[in-house]
């Protein structure tokens, strides 16, 4: 990855019990669930969309993305609302606990052998004490 001692900033949410990482800069707002209204013949993965003041928000399961089982929503499932360009898109997490600094020093190209997530979908593994978070690239992983 990149060798600069600089740090950036992800938000840090978790998966089936494992962490992942968006760069803060991609993430507008992080929400509680609220009403989905379906999108017939949508990808399984596209729960529908979401008024969120006023603005039509379309939400995707990342459970249901990376092919993991599915899980009830509790109170501590959120959505992370993260935009692209002029697209905002919400993407349903377990929970989203943190704002965590990683230096690029500790930020590695990820495996070639990933298991559930596609390859092209991570940014890279950033390693932090005894801690692996998983540094999703939203762009690629929406295929916008």
């Amino acid at each position: 990855m990149n060798n600069s001692s600089t740090n950036r900033q992800f938000v840090v949410f978790e998966l089936d019990n494992e962490e992942y990482g968006i760069d803060i800069l991609r993430v507008k707002t992080i929400e509680k669930v609220a009403r989905i209204t379906r999108i017939p013949k949508s990808a399984s993965y596209i729960k529908g969309v979401i008024n969120l003041r006023g603005e039509i928000v379309p939400i995707v399961d990342l459970r249901e993305k990376f092919k993991l089982e599915s899980k009830e929503e509790s109170d501590n499932t959120r959505i992370i609302i993260v935009y692209i360009d002029d697209i905002n898109v919400g993407l349903i997490v377990d929970s989203a606990s943190t704002v965590m600094e990683i230096n690029n020093d500790m930020i590695e190209a990820p495996p070639e052998s990933l298991g559930n997530i596609e390859q092209n979908n991570i940014y890279g593994i950033g390693k932090l004490d005894n801690r692996i978070i998983i540094l999703l690239d939203v762009f690629k992983m929406l295929n916008i």
